[in-house]
């Protein structure tokens, strides 16, 4: 049975355009139907011409205002109460979607998402999670990455929880290894948040705390979730992302340098399309905001239409694993047993 997701159609840098057309692709490919949130006299024109007469379960749910890049997020979500992203939000409140993608302003899809899905219990904040890619050709998924600038222990610890629970019914990662990202791997080692986290992590049951791991962990695949603060995930992150430009525009442009580089070129087409596509964001569609009472995806603003296509691929996903619901039971089993005791 096809699964109901809805998207915010004017969120990316270049929407609407990028939105139908992953759109119309998802409901090619996937066994999904794509509620487009947006002006209908902005969004039926454009997706009528990409259609082509085609009829695929591609629908416009009206909404007259939108959130732009630049627009300070809390002061938007108050004033804009017709965005896109409210009128989106409020399909998966109300149960007429399973999920939510937006590739839009993150912090405003945040605060929208708390304000209009709630918090799950047991969870302070909502945290952003990332998939990176690692050498032993497994997903490592870091959190958080930019929701949280400032946290405190405990917020480290629902991380933990939120990121395995991800890690094992989305990634399928059976008893992922659940690490502190630090400056080493000695107890010693880190900040005061760092140093007052392990003890909490050591004794958190169900999950497989592996202690300390340090950045370049994030892609060695010695974990399988990292956990740190915002403002730390959001820095690695962005650096990784700068990275993986400079590798690829450095390959390219050696592969071309001479003669004999570019027969090799040739020769090494697909082994470089591969290279090139475990380090492209499009493929991994968008993030997930953990934490909140219900299913909301982040993808990247500059996001093409195979981006958006792959974040309603894992929109649904994520909602078909049930996540949400497994965080909130995880969350509350510690505190089960505390009281117990």
């Amino acid at each position: 049975m096809p699964i109901d997701i809805v998207v915010d159609a004017m969120g990316s840098d270049k929407a609407p355009e990028s939105e139908i057309r992953g759109a119309i692709l998802a409901a090619r490919q996937f066994d999904v139907r794509v509620h487009l949130a947006g002006p209908e006299n902005i969004l039926r024109p454009i997706l009528r011409q990409h259609l082509r007469g085609q009829h695929l379960p591609v629908f416009i749910v009206p909404a007259s205002e939108w959130i732009t890049m630049d627009d300070k997020a809390a002061q938007a979500v108050r004033t804009k109460r017709d965005s896109s992203m409210r009128v989106g939000l409020k399909m998966v409140r109300e149960g007429r979607a399973a999920g939510f993608f937006t590739a839009g302003n993150t912090g405003a899809a945040m605060a929208t998402a708390k304000m209009v899905l709630g918090m799950l219990a047991g969870v302070d904040r909502p945290a952003l999670a990332t998939i990176l890619p690692t050498t032993a050709g497994t997903p490592s998924l870091l959190l958080d990455v930019g929701a949280n600038v400032d946290c405190d222990p405990e917020n480290l610890v629902q991380f933990a929880v939120m990121g395995h629970m991800y890690a094992q019914n989305v990634l399928k990662i059976r008893n992922p290894r659940v690490g502190l990202l630090s400056i080493g791997e000695e107890d010693s080692k880190g900040n005061s948040l760092t140093r007052d986290t392990l003890p909490l992590l050591r004794a958190l049951p169900g999950i497989n705390f592996v202690g300390n791991v340090e950045g370049r962990d994030l892609y060695n695949g010695h974990n399988d979730v990292a956990v740190c603060d915002g403002f730390v995930g959001n820095v690695a992150l962005k650096t990784s992302e700068g990275l993986a430009k400079l590798v690829t525009a450095s390959l390219r442009e050696s592969l071309k340098s001479t003669v004999t580089s570019q027969v090799g070129a040739l020769l090494s087409r697909r082994a470089f399309s591969e290279f090139k596509k475990r380090l492209d964001y499009s493929e991994y569609g968008g993030v997930p905001l953990l934490g909140v009472r219900g299913v909301c995806i982040v993808g990247h603003g500059s996001s093409n239409e195979k981006a958006i296509m792959n974040g309603i691929r894992v929109t649904a996903e994520f909602a078909q694993a049930q996540v949400t619901s497994n965080i909130e039971a995880a969350l509350a089993a510690p505190r089960s047993e505390a009281s117990a005791d």
